[in-house]
């Protein structure tokens, strides 16, 4: 008994030492950093919705998150998960693909292709109207009546 109770421990605790670290990125997350990220990986997924900045401290990006947490609800059950990017020097593979100057917000949809590109920020109902107006987005609604 005491083996098995060893065992069992022994397992669990690496898996809880990488949850208390934080190092582990959460895949569950709705707004989280592009780092690494490749779009391809979020093709017929999600629809990515990236948020380009110069500095976290732009305020053009600061309100455009705030808009897209208050409309987490909507943005979810239309699939949509937010990359941020606030370092242009890091030159990170999403940044070197949709090329953005200063604040940019840049809607994909879950083909890879760009459906929406904002120099400005954009309220979530103007995003949710954008988003449900492709063909993929008019299936889906088709499809779950």
């Amino acid at each position: 008994m005491t083996r098995t109770l060893a065992l069992v421990l022994s397992a669990f605790l690496p898996v809880a030492a990488v949850a208390a670290d934080g190092a582990a990125p959460d895949e569950t997350a709705y707004i989280r950093p592009a780092g690494d990220s490749d779009l391809n990986e979020f093709l017929w997924t999600h629809r990515p919705i990236v948020v380009f900045a110069d500095t976290p401290a732009d305020p053009r990006f600061q309100q455009q998150i705030d808009m897209l947490l208050e409309g987490e609800d909507m943005m979810r059950d239309r699939d949509v998960i937010v990359l941020t990017d606030t370092d242009p020097s890091a030159r990170s593979p999403i940044r070197m693909q949709l090329r953005p100057r200063g604040f940019a917000m840049v809607f994909v949809d879950k083909d890879g292709v760009v459906k929406l590109r904002k120099p400005t920020p954009w309220s979530v109902r103007e995003i949710s109207r954008s988003i449900d107006k492709t063909p993929l987005r008019e299936r889906e609604v088709r499809e779950r009546r």
